[in-house]
């Protein structure tokens, strides 16, 4: 009994770990879109395309492995808080408490779908 949980366990960590290198992906083709100068730069638009692609396959590979709000939650919210803290520190783009304010929600509401993923309403 022990190692099954241990084993679903590992399992389950896999999934999360390949979600946040989705969520990775997702973030460096967004952060890249700008250098992509309307995809006339061959190299940041093709690292931009191919981060997107892989992006939405191990998302379609995780559909298939977790809850889909749980997947689409954390790959919206977590790539929409990554990408205005990165916009901050590489393009110089404020961010007012207001801003601040909601990405600090956008976190929350991630965290309470990812706790409450088994209940039922």
């Amino acid at each position: 009994m022990e190692k099954i949980n241990l084993l679903k366990l590992k399992t389950t960590m896999k999934n999360y770990f390949l979600l946040f290198v989705a969520i990775g992906f997702e973030v460096l083709g967004t952060m890249l879109l700008p250098a992509t100068q309307y995809f006339t730069k061959l190299l940041p638009s093709a690292v931009s395309i191919a981060s997107y692609v892989l992006s939405f396959y191990l998302l379609a590979w995780l559909s298939q492995k977790l809850p889909l709000a749980v997947i689409y939650s954390s790959w919206a919210g977590l790539g929409v808080f990554s990408v205005a803290l990165l916009s901050y520190v590489f393009y110089k783009q404020s961010l007012n408490w207001q801003a601040i304010t909601g990405l600090f929600l956008i976190v929350v509401g991630v965290t309470i779908v990812n706790l409450y993923k088994g209940e039922a309403f």
